[in-house]
């Protein structure tokens, strides 16, 4: 199943690469979770579930929770899987205190929030830059550009300086 299969309403879960993955590591990636996802099961159930590798950086996994939802034992069990995949194909997805947002040349990158915040007061990054929030939770909200928009639109804005976040393009 494809994840493009699944509902607006499934549940996600959005991991971003400290670093864009290589093309070998997202053919390894995406083969690995597409059995992984097969098998998924909460409860005994098999879950109805899906993935996708977006902009090269991020790991998105759904679940259509309208039959069976994922339980806390089964998103450890997606969890500790990831951390296995990391140590076998030598990448990280699993730091959720990283930032992630686009250059103006298109590229993807991320830094840690105090990074973030100096590359603002920088100049670097301002209320125009296109960030990424991975706190997103439904297909839907990926689906509608919730998880890619301009810094001064989303959460991000409170980590800019204050001549970055009345920056306008």
């Amino acid at each position: 199943m494809t994840i493009s299969a699944l509902p607006d309403s499934s549940r996600i879960w959005v991991f971003g690469a400290t670093e864009p993955l290589t093309e070998a590591q997202r053919t390894a990636l995406d083969a690995n979770l597409t059995g992984f996802v097969r098998t998924w099961a909460a409860h005994g159930s098999q879950l109805l579930a899906a993935h996708a590798i977006v902009d090269g950086s991020f790991l998105v996994v759904a679940v259509d929770e309208s039959q069976q939802g994922a339980s806390g034992c089964s998103i450890d069990v997606m969890v500790r899987h990831l951390a296995e995949l990391e140590r076998a194909l030598d990448f990280v997805v699993l730091d959720g205190a990283r930032i992630w947002y686009r250059t103006g040349a298109g590229d993807i990158v991320s830094c840690e929030r105090s990074e973030f915040q100096t590359r603002s007061e920088q100049g670097e990054i301002d209320a125009a830059t296109r960030v990424f929030d991975p706190t997103i939770q439904t297909l839907g909200a990926l689906r509608t550009g919730a998880f890619e928009r301009r810094a001064g639109d989303s959460w991000h804005a409170r980590l800019l300086s204050s001549s970055g976040a009345t920056a306008e393009a």
